[in-house]
């Protein structure tokens, strides 16, 4: 099991298949908080997303590495929570 006390702030997050997920802002609980430029385009775009502790593999060097692949792992990411938008 990771020691996730290892993961630090831009580190890269890499799928199982080498392919980057996200850049870490920091864990938050049983998550780690992907920074928002690596939010995606569209109405992803400016969001925060969250990647659970649960598919870390390993940490090596400044890397978190993923037991998924890129594609499978950004289909379990979670977004912030967006506050209400009133009229």
């Amino acid at each position: 099991m990771a020691d996730f006390s290892q993961i630090k702030e831009h580190m890269d997050v890499i799928g199982a298949d080498g392919v980057h997920v996200g850049t870490v802002d920091r864990v938050e609980g049983e998550r780690i908080k992907l920074t928002k430029a690596d939010s995606g385009e569209g109405s992803h775009e400016g969001h925060h997303h969250y990647i659970s502790l649960g598919l870390v593999a390993d940490i090596e060097g400044d890397a978190v590495r993923l037991s998924a692949n890129a594609d499978v792992a950004v289909t379990f990411e979670e977004e912030e929570d967006a506050s209400p938008v009133e009229d």
